[in-house]
């Protein structure tokens, strides 16, 4: 009963992530293998001006040219042979399509937005014809691009708005998000293995590993966990985290006791979900005692991982830290021990919960 108990409460956490892995299992054997074997891509552009379609080679140039970064080869003739086609919309004034599905990735900041009626460009792709789930959207900071184009003392605001739209593909990082989601691990580890690949990229990329529940990346997390650099430690962390391998436990808690300063709250989340998805109870020991650090950013995220495997041990050592918290007004001034509170009076109720569903 603690295991399943522990599953549901992983499962509720997990959800409010990406939900990239959620979407893959909802496709078929036949189109996951698919997606999992594409290599020829064709795009499709089209740009919309206020005065109608105009010329979008640009925009094909730069969407090709980050597909190209995965290695995939480019096909701009539909008549063709493709695996997938990858449409690309650019419009100066978005035009309203109806109500996007809300929760799930509509709540993420890429997500097509309903509200949104300035310059942006839609990106989808279809497979064997079908148009799939998967939509994303760029946007340009501002949504009028007459006012936006008189400020910067720019001529055409349908220029201005399409070079500010340009720049945001050339940024945002689209190829490796559906890399993911078409399942391909390879080209997203050639990329992350390639000393070339700026470390803000390869950061995106663990975080794309964790969300995967990709087994075969944990090599190069634990290195990442123990490199040089500290985003990405922080992130591979994480990723373990999500990846939920039981035999990482005891690195997880190294880190959390022994890690630097900035690493240890991290890790003490990862070893929270891992933990609560094995029902290992042998990480309580190791958080309580993590409890009693003077770092706020640890105590807080050692709370919330007491909480996702309740144990009646941890009752007593949170009961006290709340009365403690409690005392002082002023805290209620200082967002991180806010959180601490919340964090502390959340793990406390799934203690007593669970105490009482027994």
């Amino acid at each position: 009963m603690r295991c399943i108990f522990s599953l549901i409460t992983l499962g509720a956490l997990l959800l409010l992530g990406d939900t990239s892995w959620a979407r893959r299992d909802t496709l078929s054997a036949e189109q996951k293998t698919h997606m999992e074997r594409i290599d020829r891509v064709l795009i499709d552009v089209i740009a919309l001006a206020d005065r109608g379609n105009i010329d979008a080679k640009p925009l094909v140039e730069v969407v090709a040219a980050r597909m190209k970064e995965f290695d995939y080869t480019i096909v701009t003739d539909p008549a063709q042979p493709h695996d997938v086609e990858l449409k690309v919309k650019c419009e100066q004034r978005k035009t309203w399509e109806g109500s996007t599905t809300m929760g799930s990735d509509a709540d993420l900041p890429d997500s097509p937005s309903r509200l949104w009626k300035g310059p942006a460009c839609q990106l989808g792709y279809f497979l064997n014809g079908k148009k799939m789930v998967w939509r994303k959207e760029v946007r340009t900071d501002f949504q009028d691009s007459q006012a936006a184009a008189t400020l910067a003392k720019a001529d055409d605001p349908t220029a201005y708005a399409m070079a500010k739209l340009q720049a945001r593909l050339e940024e945002y990082d689209f190829p490796a998000l559906l890399t993911a989601e078409w399942g391909q691990e390879a080209r997203l580890f050639r990329l992350y293995d390639d000393p070339k690949t700026p470390v803000a990229r390869k950061v995106k990329l663990v975080s794309l590993f964790g969300e995967l529940f990709s087994v075969e990346a944990i090599p190069r997390l634990l290195d990442g966990l123990n490199g040089a650099d500290r985003s990405i430690a922080k992130a591979s962390a994480l990723a373990l985290g999500n990846i939920g391998q039981k035999d990482t436990i005891p690195v997880l808690i190294r880190t959390m006791q022994q890690g630097a300063p900035d690493l240890r709250a991290s890790a003490a989340k990862a070893l929270g979900i891992v933990g609560a998805l094995h029902g290992d109870f042998t990480i309580v020991d190791p958080l309580l005692e993590t409890l009693n650090t003077d770092d706020v950013a640890v105590k807080t995220e050692v709370a919330w991982a007491l909480g996702k495997l309740p144990d009646r041990r941890a009752y007593e050592p949170l009961f006290n830290l709340q009365k403690a918290l409690y005392r002082v007004r002023e805290n209620d001034a200082d967002p991180s021990l806010v959180k601490l509170k919340e964090a502390v009076n959340w793990s406390i109720k799934q203690i007593d919960t669970w105490e009482y569903v027994q």
